[in-house]
């Protein structure tokens, strides 16, 4: 092995008598490394707080999503809640004006006694009561649909139920003013070139 250093690698020039004697340059050493330890601390604690920041940032983020996804949908149910309670108060207002008149036609009939009358006015009496079944009938008739169960559970969607031969006359009658004007406009289109 030789002593000689190459011409190529760097050389560490030290003059002999600037008084860095071993001591002197292990303090220096010491100190850096030092220095080394307190930056690589504050490395340390800024990553720290840059993992910090970024888990602020996601849950910020979340918070932000979370919270304008919420508006939205508590915002569209209490329209929809808004409109149920509106239909809810009107149809227990019809129900409450069904009911009264239900009562008012059971007051009359229950009043009416056939033992009572006076032979008489038999013929009056008994045109009187039948006027009044009458009414009471053509009222429940007209009423029943608007109080009966099938009503309420379909009245939120009346498509409901129906089956395809209703939907399959349904298309046929929507598009048949359609292929009538199509028929018409083909005669019209073969007659004027056929000139």
């Amino acid at each position: 092995m030789s002593s000689h250093a190459r011409p190529d690698e760097p050389q560490l020039d030290l003059p002999a008598d600037d008084g860095l004697n071993g001591e002197n340059l292990n303090s220096q050493v010491q100190r850096t490394e030092e220095q080394i330890l307190v930056l690589r601390r504050q490395q340390d604690a800024l990553e720290q707080e840059k993992r910090e920041l970024e888990e602020l940032g996601r849950k910020q983020e979340q918070f932000q999503t979370g919270r304008a996804d919420l508006v939205e949908k508590l915002a569209r149910s209490l329209a929809v809640l808004d409109r149920e309670i509106t239909d809810a108060q009107k149809r227990s207002s019809l129900l409450q004006d069904i009911r009264e008149s239900f009562g008012q036609h059971l007051e009359i009939l229950d009043a009416i006694n056939a033992k009572n009358w006076n032979p008489a006015d038999l013929h009056r009496e008994l045109t009187k009561a039948l006027g009044a079944v009458d009414d009471a009938r053509s009222d429940y008739v007209r009423s029943f649909p608007k109080i009966s169960p099938e009503r309420a559970a379909g009245s939120a969607d009346p498509a409901l139920g129906r089956d395809f031969i209703y939907w399959l006359q349904s298309g046929f009658a929507f598009t048949l003013p359609l292929l009538a004007l199509g028929v018409i406009l083909l005669i019209v289109l073969v007659a004027v070139f056929n000139r």
